[in-house]
C-alpha cells in the first residue's frame, strides 16, 4: 500500500514538473521570439550595413505597423475559431474607393478619409459576420467567397485603373511620412489601436467573452454568451482595421491598384501563427501578434539586402512558420495531456 502511495506521489510530481515545463515553455515563449529577432537583426547587419540606416529602419517599422493593426484583428479572428481571408480585398476596397474620392476632392481633410475607410471596412466586416454568425457559413467559406467579391468590386469600382499620386492631394500623401508628437503617423496611429486592444481584451466583459467563446464555444452558450453578437463585433473590428490599412496603406505608397495586398491575408495569419496565436481558438496574446508581425517585416526587409532570391525569400518564411506551427502544436498536446494524466490521477 506504501508502495502504491509513493508510486503515485512520484508519478504527481513527475507530470507537475513537466507540467511547469511546457508552462514555461509557453509562457515565456515572447521572450524567446524577442531574442531570436534581435539575433536575426545582428545577423542581418552583419551581411548588409545598410540594414540599421535610418532609411531603411523607418521603411521597415512603417511596413510592419500596417501589418501589425491587420494582425490584432486577426489575432481576434482567430480566438474565436474563425479566419478570414477577404482582408486583402477588403483593405484594396477601402483604399480604392477613398483613393478616388480623395483624388475628386483635394480639400478633404486626412481624418475624414480615414474614417471612410473604416467605414467601408466595416460594411465588408459585418457582411462577412451576418454570414458567418447568422446564416452560419463556415469562415473560411464565408471570408474566400466574399474575398473574390470585394477584389471584382475593388476592379469594377476603378475600372482597371490606378489612382495614382498626382491624383491624390499632398495632405492625404502625407499621412504616412507625417509625425504626431514625434512618432510616425502610421506608428503613432499602430500604438494607439493596441493600446485601446490591450484595454478591451483585458479589462471589458466583451473581450473576455471572445475567448470563452473560443476557447469552449459549447460551454459559452450554456453561459449565456450572446456569440452571434461576438462574432459579428469580431469581423467588424477586423474589416475596419482592414479599411483603416486600405488608407493607411494608399497613403504610403501613394498609389491604389486592383490588386493591392492581394495574398497579404496569408502573411497577416502568419504574423499570428508566429506570435503563438492558436488556430483552434481561445489562446493568443497581443505581445505575441506585436513580434510576430516584427519578425515578419524584419524577414520581408532583410532578405532583399541580403540578395536572397525571391524564391528562397518565400521558402525560408515558410519554414519559420511550420516551425513555429508544430512549436505550438508540440506544447499545446503536452499541456493537455498532462492535464488528462493528472485527472485521471
Amino acid at each position: 500500500m506504501e508502495l502504491a502511495e509513493a508510486a503515485i506521489e512520484q508519478t504527481n510530481e513527475n507530470v507537475d514538473k513537466k507540467a511547469s515545463f511546457l508552462a514555461g515553455v509557453s509562457r515565456f515563449r515572447e521572450l524567446g521570439l524577442l531574442v531570436f529577432i534581435i539575433l536575426l537583426c545582428i545577423f542581418v547587419q552583419t551581411r548588409n550595413s545598410s540594414f540599421f540606416t535610418v532609411g531603411n529602419l523607418t521603411d521597415m517599422i512603417t511596413n510592419t505597423a500596417i501589418l501589425s493593426i491587420l494582425a490584432l484583428g486577426m489575432m481576434l479572428v482567430l480566438i474565436t475559431r474563425g479566419i478570414d481571408l477577404s482582408v486583402g480585398s477588403t483593405l484594396a476596397l477601402s483604399g480604392m474607393v477613398v483613393a478616388q474620392v480623395v483624388s475628386m476632392y483635394h480639400g478633404m481633410h486626412p481624418i475624414i478619409a480615414i474614417l471612410l475607410g473604416i467605414g467601408i471596412g466595416i460594411v465588408c466586416g459585418i457582411t462577412i459576420g451576418f454570414l458567418v454568425a447568422k446564416i452560419g457559413i463556415l469562415p473560411i467559406i464565408a471570408t474566400l467567397a466574399m474575398m473574390n467579391i470585394f477584389r471584382g468590386l475593388t476592379f469594377t469600382v476603378s475600372g482597371g485603373q490606378w489612382v495614382s499620386s498626382y491624383q491624390m492631394s499632398e495632405q492625404f500623401v502625407s499621412i504616412a511620412t507625417s509625425k504626431i508628437v514625434g512618432v510616425n503617423t502610421l506608428v503613432f496611429i499602430a500604438i494607439v489601436i493596441y493600446l485601446v486592444a490591450f484595454y478591451f481584451i483585458n479589462h471589458t466583459r466583451t473581450g473576455r467573452q471572445i475567448y470563452a467563446v473560443g476557447s469552449n464555444p459549447e460551454s459559452a452558450k450554456v453561459s449565456g454568451i450572446n456569440q452571434t453578437k461576438i462574432l459579428l463585433i469580431v469581423y467588424s473590428i477586423m474589416g475596419g482595421l482592414a479599411g483603416l490599412s486600405g488608407v493607411l496603406w494608399v497613403s504610403k505608397f501613394a498609389s491604389a491598384q486592383g490588386d493591392t495586398a492581394s495574398g497579404y491575408e496569408l502573411t497577416v495569419i502568419a504574423a499570428c501563427i508566429l506570435g503563438g496565436v492558436s488556430i483552434a481558438g481561445g489562446s493568443g496574446k497581443i505581445s505575441g501578434v506585436i513580434l510576430g508581425a516584427v519578425l515578419l517585416g524584419i524577414l520581408n526587409n532583410a532578405l532583399p539586402l541580403m540578395n536572397v532570391s525571391p524564391f528562397w525569400q518565400m521558402a525560408i518564411q515558410g519554414s519559420i512558420i511550420l516551425i513555429a506551427v508544430i512549436m505550438n502544436t508540440l506544447v499545446k498536446r503536452g499541456v493537455n495531456r498532462n492535464h488528462l494524466l493528472r485527472r485521471k490521477i
